[in-house]
């Protein structure tokens, strides 16, 4: 377990030092950020995920939204629990993007323009930016916001020298944690790399054994929905050391055809191809995958030593409560951002607060992972009614028929067909 020091750093007296013991078990890479806090009658939204500290549990989704040092600077401003930045990777000149690279789906008739936006379908690739560039702007806002948490999204091709170096590089800006996109539904799977690796199990193990060895700060694994069973990965990623889970990463799809010029959509130059789909509509498959993985961390993990972020379709309190209800440390938010903004953060606090005052909870883990204990299998589900019938069957009210009636009970069995 890593060891605090107490100290006092560029005139900040809740300034932590991070002495980190030689990486013999897992937590030794726990990091620890201490804050102040007021005592109020307000819910708290404070979260503490792998001993970073976060004002709230709304965080900044890997993609667009954190694309630079300009749009992650505003994050913070606007009080984004935390910013993940958009994946990099070693060497960006193999990313190639084009434009358009996003398409909507709407409520009503598909390609209308008057209906509410409720899917989004994206083709873009990962940070086109030289990693150079995107390395000096982490430090940079580590600099300007040391109290805040910056997490680095990495992806790299099958080869261990360079998962190492990328680590390595990225965590000499000070970011505060990683998150490894094992789960980017296109763009180079015969690199081995996103979902082509959180795919395949033995792949998956291999290369968290690389990062996990290399990793000096908590390791987050994504997952990608496009899988059978998504406890099989996660199970694997935590077993191989990840700190933590975040699921789920967008859906392979196709947002559909215009019928007027019979190309699909996203359309570029006349072609497209399948991409990731979030927004709205992703919001139940995405609960789904965070239940199956909360229950299966819950029964076999000691879930409290470990992290779990929910995403898909949150542009609600009420959404985020729901991942939180069903085990979600940290709620993410991606698209929401660029159809709503950085503001949304502010909304997103109030409604949560309201849904906790609602229900008298004072902080996040008052009902983080409540909801769980009401899922469990079809048959036991029929186990249940079957029995409820029995009982509510076993309660007489009133006489059925007139040979019921008896001289002995005769006032009671009177009593028992009044109505008022």
């Amino acid at each position: 377990m890593a060891s605090l020091k107490f100290s006092h750093s560029n005139g900040n007296p809740f300034a932590v030092t991070r002495h980190v013991t030689p990486r013999s078990t897992r937590p030794t890479r726990i990091g620890f950020k201490i804050f102040a806090s007021d005592n109020h009658s307000e819910p708290d939204l404070s979260v503490c995920v792998n001993g970073l500290q976060m004002p709230n549990p709304f965080v900044i989704g890997s993609g667009p939204p954190g694309t630079n040092y300009t749009v992650m600077k505003r994050a913070f401003d606007e009080g984004w629990g935390a910013v993940i930045a958009k994946t990099v990777s070693l060497d960006a000149a193999k990313v190639i993007n084009v434009t358009p690279r996003y398409a909507r789906l709407r409520a009503g008739a598909n390609g209308s323009a008057k209906g509410q936006i409720i899917g989004w379908e994206n083709i873009e690739l990962i940070s086109d930016r030289p990693l150079e560039t995107m390395l000096k702007e982490f430090k940079q806002l580590k600099e300007e916001y040391p109290d805040r948490i910056l997490i680095a999204s990495i992806m790299e091709e099958y080869n261990k020298a360079g998962w190492e170096e990328l680590i390595d590089r990225v965590e000499q800006t000070g970011i505060d944690a990683i998150e490894v996109n094992f789960s980017c539904p296109h763009g180079m799977p015969e690199r081995k790399m996103g979902a082509a690796v959180g795919q395949d199990c033995a792949l998956l193990e291999e290369v968290c054994g690389w990062i996990n060895a290399k990793a000096t700060v908590p390791v987050w694994a994504k997952m990608t929905p496009n899988i059978t069973d998504i406890t099989m990965p996660a199970r694997v990623a935590l077993s191989s050391g990840c700190e933590g889970i975040a699921a789920i990463n967008t859906i392979m799809s196709v947002m559909g055809i215009s019928l007027d010029t019979l190309r699909p959509e996203p359309c570029v130059e006349g072609y497209s191809t399948p991409g990731g789909y979030s927004c709205k509509a992703v919001h139940p498959i995405a609960l789904a995958k965070v239940m199956s993985i909360a229950k299966m961390m819950k029964s076999e993990f000691n879930d409290k030593d470990y992290s779990l972020s929910g995403i898909g379709g949150v542009e609600t309190g009420g959404d985020a409560a729901e991942f939180i209800l069903l085990g979600a440390n940290t709620v993410q938010v991606c698209t929401g951002v660029m159809m709503h903004g950085y503001g949304l953060v502010k909304k997103l606090c109030e409604e949560l607060k309201d849904f906790m005052k609602k229900h008298n909870f004072k902080s996040i883990e008052d009902f983080r992972g409540v909801s769980l204990q009401y899922f469990t299998t079809h048959t036991e589900l029929v186990r249940r009614q079957q029995e409820a019938i029995r009982e509510r069957k076993a309660i007489k009210k009133g006489l059925q028929s007139d040979k019921e009636w008896t001289g002995d009970g005769f006032v009671k069995e009177t009593e028992s067909m009044v109505s008022n």
